[in-house]
């Protein structure tokens, strides 16, 4: 606005709407590359009769469309462009590499949804449609091609700018006219967020905090959070999931994603977000972003070991004896340093490995997976080290899901949720910094830890034991109520001729909410694409 303002143009609102068409007007498309945050819009040229529309750089926000010789409409839910007609034919080739390997989108296809005649604009992207001519046009407005990694010459400078870069971006995300709170899980993440809005002290900034707990479960991390909330004398709403409400919980989460998912997790989450709603606050903070971009997970490591292997470092760097004094037991033999050496043969085998694992799963309809064998969407990165699978999970399959479920489930109780982490300028230094800034000495996300080791417990900073966001879905899952959902799921299924009668007779198998051979939960939720 400042930009515009200093080129001659005058705003009668204070709305960012007001903002995005006068750069769309001065700037056309290049004024993309200038929006920080979340956005689809699209904007009506009447004098051309064109429409422009576009997405954010990291998928936050969704932008649905459909196209065929007589119409083009778009929209920010499917229900939307279902109303009008619109066919919702199930996409079984993206069915099949769901119930088999968990994916939710095409990594080769990203415009390529559960519906054949649906289709999303990828991130970072914008389409033109010239009415006159039936032309469409599809662009990339920022190429995300592999960072250049650089050597910083100063450690503490590289700290101190990548801390600066994370507090610009909460500055921005206070900026407000309704109430802003926190999510607040109890980890690294999240407790950042809180420290950071607790030195802005934004004019909406609520110092509500939104943590879902479940209480005897043993990665309830309950007492985290609340030594943080008291750290910054937060208001703190604990929200619990009961195990008997989940079946009609589950109803009205896929009533709102449209699109099935793997995991219970996103049941809490939404009640999470039900309950900011309820409390007068219709803005959150979250911590989305980080473990993609700054290497939060264990199964990082050996994707750190195999870079390090391959560079003939690993022994001298102590990484692998790092994290055993940490208590994690992770091997690493022969098939892996096999992968360091000859990544394109690994992952070609590790790709035929996974085909015939599917094919083969015995709950399938035979005919559904002979039609489906050679739709496989299995991917790896293409650059083999930690930067490269850190950069896969970002942009190219990963990240954007994630971001499907929390904008699905925030917008559902008309709460907008923010992300810090997401700042693209600070994603892209922290992708132009080499792998040892994200894991060194076996502490994951080690930059980040610095950064804020002076503004957390260091029980926070420090601590060892990493819990994703997870439900005791396992208890859930033993529910005879939840058994039976289950089980009527995979009726619906056998009709529609995706699995086998047979799945009918097997006993229905509880799983925790990240476990590798989650099927049972992902059959739940793909019955409701025929619904």
């Amino acid at each position: 606005k400042q930009s515009l303002s200093k080129e001659g143009w005058h705003f009668a609102t204070q709305s960012d709407t007001e903002v995005v068409v006068a750069a769309y007007a001065a700037w056309g498309t290049a004024c993309l590359s200038r929006f920080d945050g979340m956005f689809a819009l699209a904007i009506w040229d009447e004098q051309e009769q064109v429409l422009f529309a576009a997405r954010d750089t990291f998928g936050e926000k969704p932008l649905f469309f459909f196209r065929d010789a007589d119409t083009f409409c778009f929209a920010s839910e499917m229900k939307a462009l279902w109303s009008l007609g619109i066919s919702r034919d199930v996409n079984r080739a993206l069915l099949y590499n769901f119930i088999s390997i968990g994916y939710t989108g095409n990594p080769s296809d990203p415009m390529e949804t559960f519906y054949r005649d649906i289709h999303k604009l990828p991130a970072a992207s914008f389409l033109s449609y010239a009415f006159r001519t039936d032309q469409l046009v599809l662009e990339t407005y920022r190429q995300q091609q592999y960072p250049e990694v650089k050597e910083p010459e100063n450690e503490e400078a590289v700290i101190e700018q990548f801390r600066t870069l994370l507090i610009q971006s909460v500055k921005r995300r206070l900026r407000s006219d309704v109430s802003i709170g926190t999510s607040l899980s109890g980890g690294l993440d999240s407790s950042s967020i809180v420290a950071l809005c607790a030195q802005e002290q934004g004019t909406r900034y609520s110092h509500k905090a939104f943590t879902a707990v479940f209480p005897g479960f043993e990665k309830n991390e309950q007492p985290y959070a609340e030594a943080v909330a008291r750290r910054f004398g937060l208001e703190q709403h604990q929200v619990a999931v009961e195990t008997g409400d989940i079946p009609s919980l589950m109803e009205r989460v896929m009533y709102y994603q449209e699109e099935p998912f793997s995991s219970g997790s996103v049941l809490a989450q939404f009640r999470v977000y039900e309950e900011a709603r309820k409390a007068g606050v219709k803005v959150l903070l979250d911590g989305q972003g980080a473990d993609e971009t700054l290497a939060g997970y264990t199964q990082y490591y050996r994707w750190y070991w195999r870079e390090l292997f391959r560079n003939k470092s690993l022994q001298a760097s102590g990484e692998r004896a790092a994290i055993q004094q940490m208590g994690l037991k992770l091997s690493f033999g022969w098939s892996q340093k096999a992968a360091a050496l000859f990544p394109d043969f690994a992952m070609s085998l590790q790709q035929s490995r996974k085909s015939k694992q599917s094919y083969r799963n015995s709950d399938l309809n035979r005919d559904f997976a002979f039609e489906n064998k050679r739709n496989l969407y299995y991917t790896l990165p293409a650059i083999p080290d930690l930067n490269g699978v850190l950069y896969y999970q970002t942009y190219v399959n990963g990240l954007e899901e994630l971001l499907r479920l929390a904008d699905r489930n925030s917008m559902a109780s008309a709460t907008e949720v923010r992300l810090p982490f997401l700042s693209y300028e600070l994603v892209d230094f922290v992708f132009s910094l080499p792998s040892r800034y994200k894991i060194r000495k076996g502490w994951t996300k080690w930059l980040l830890r610095k950064a804020m080791e002076n503004d957390l417990p260091e029980a926070i900073v420090w601590r060892k034991d990493k819990v994703g966001f997870e439900p005791p879905q396992r208890v859930w899952m033993q529910d005879t109520h939840v058994q039976e959902a289950i089980r009527e799921g995979k009726r619906k299924l056998v009709d529609e001729g995706v699995l086998d009668a047979s799945v009918l007779s097997k006993k229905i198998q509880p799983h925790t909410a990240y476990a590798a051979e989650n099927r049972e939960w992902r059959y739940w939720s793909a019955a409701y694409l025929f619904t």
